[in-house]
């Protein structure tokens, strides 16, 4: 792959035209993801925990703000080793900053409600629940894979490119390089040997026009290479949300101060970190806050982990831009770095994630989605029924299709109401539904 094509300015269903602004492209892509609905109505999407008790722990808002400050640094350090190694050849190098930061914001505005049992509830609901009759109607086996393996990856890239009624070519009309930095899939549903996947059928016309303008490689029949700044954006992700939740964790008493202390100090080599530990030691011993002290190791922590990603992708760059690297920059960390996310990671899944707290947000996120699903599609499926009028008008205009259109599109319409909704719109409208709440203005 090339970087004079990999780095594009053209958007996302715009005709290409020369424009003067006093913001670069790809900082006017920054701006425009971060002034829009979807982008605020995450501060009111569970990250992980449940929103928000006496303790204010990260959104997805909070969570998207710090990936992209995160992401603006490996973006600026690859900048730099590119400029270097091209000069000049490469005028847009400079702006991976902004590129990276861009696609940060948006990596995660396609998920649904409640975490990642939001996009499990609404799979769900297809493969095992009420969902399972439609499938005949349906008919296309591709488009019911999108259903019953429902994908936030995939539902971001939707949010940002499709015409919506009453919407404009392209949806946020974003650069392409932006787009392309947040499909860590680059392929459609249906492969068996492959979990994830990047785009729905619906989507899968623009990234196939995007990947043929940017130069990605094709590895396989539709499979395609990613886009290098993936792997930043990736990391960034992976850094944030692994560090942070160990963070949130200790504010909400999940985890001891002596637990969290010790799985951040773990990141640093006795020898090799000796100035940094020394630095640890004299700021520990001014500041006595007990969360100011864990926030501090892990501001160390987190910069620790932008450095070593940073050299990994530059040792890495030529099988990056060839398609050929396998794997995640962080699973190349080397130790004790690698050994300490490793920690992170079993401590998450053994004493954070199956925390009661979470757990219960999971299984009410499965009851309220897969009760809305229900209703929902029954009315567009319906719309002659008395009841059917009576919820109809629920889902926003730009997300109705007429009628008359094909089974497929009008279950994809409640699909993309529903995992737009914000956890408290999504509670609040099932009450409503269920008649628990009647005679609320909220």
């Amino acid at each position: 792959m090339d970087w004079k094509k990999l780095l594009s300015t053209n958007r996302t269903g715009q005709a290409t035209r020369v424009q003067h602004h006093d913001r670069t492209q790809f900082q006017r892509d920054y701006d425009r993801l971060i002034f829009s609905s979807p982008f605020r109505r995450m501060q009111d999407k569970t990250q992980v925990f449940p929103l928000p008790g006496s303790v204010f722990v990260h959104n997805r808002l909070t969570h998207s703000l710090e990936v992209a400050s995160v992401g603006r640094s490996l973006g600026s350090n690859i900048a730099r080793f590119l400029n270097k190694r091209y000069g000049d050849e490469l005028p847009l190098a400079d702006e991976l900053g902004s590129v990276v930061a861009a696609a940060c914001l948006a990596h995660d505005m396609g998920n649904p409600p409640f975490g990642h049992s939001g996009e499990k509830a609404i799979s769900d609901y297809f493969k095992y629940g009420k969902g399972q009759d439609l499938k005949n109607m349906v008919g296309s086996r591709e488009i019911w894979n999108d259903f019953i393996a429902f994908e936030g990856n995939a539902n971001a890239l939707r949010v940002l490119t499709h015409k919506f009624k009453g919407r404009r070519n392209g949806g946020f009309a974003l650069t392409y390089t932006t787009v392309a930095s947040i499909v860590k899939y680059p392929y459609a549903s249906g492969r068996e040997d492959l979990k994830k996947y990047g785009f729905f059928q619906s989507e899968k016309e623009m990234f196939l026009n995007i990947a043929s303008e940017l130069g990605l490689r094709e590895v396989s029949g539709d499979v395609f290479a990613r886009h290098p700044l993936v792997y930043l954006v990736e990391a960034a992700d992976d850094i944030c949300y692994q560090i942070m939740d160990i963070e949130d964790a200790h504010k909400l008493g999940i985890l001891s101060t002596e637990e969290t202390r010790a799985l951040l100090m773990a990141f640093y080599d006795p020898v090799e970190d000796k100035s940094h530990l020394k630095r640890i030691k004299e700021v520990s011993k001014e500041v006595t806050d007990t969360n100011e002290q864990i926030a501090y190791l892990r501001a160390g922590v987190i910069g620790k982990m932008v450095d070593a990603c940073t050299r990994i992708f530059t040792e890495h760059h030529d099988e990056i831009l060839n398609g050929t690297f396998n794997g995640a920059l962080t699973e190349h960390l080397q130790s004790p770095v690698y050994d300490a996310m490793k920690q992170c990671s079993k401590v998450g899944f053994e004493k954070i994630y199956k925390h009661p707290s979470v757990v219960e947000i999971e299984i009410a996120g499965f009851k309220i989605l897969g009760t809305l699903l229900d209703e929902f599609i029954h009315a567009v499926l319906n719309p002659q029924h008395y009841y059917s009028g009576l919820l109809l008008p629920f889902i926003p205009e730009q997300y109705r299709v007429p009628d008359s259109s094909p089974v497929h599109q009008r279950i994809q319409t409640v699909i993309d109401f529903i995992s737009g909704m914000t956890d408290v719109y999504a509670l609040d409208l099932f009450r409503k539904i269920r008649g628990t709440r009647l005679g609320s203005k909220n």
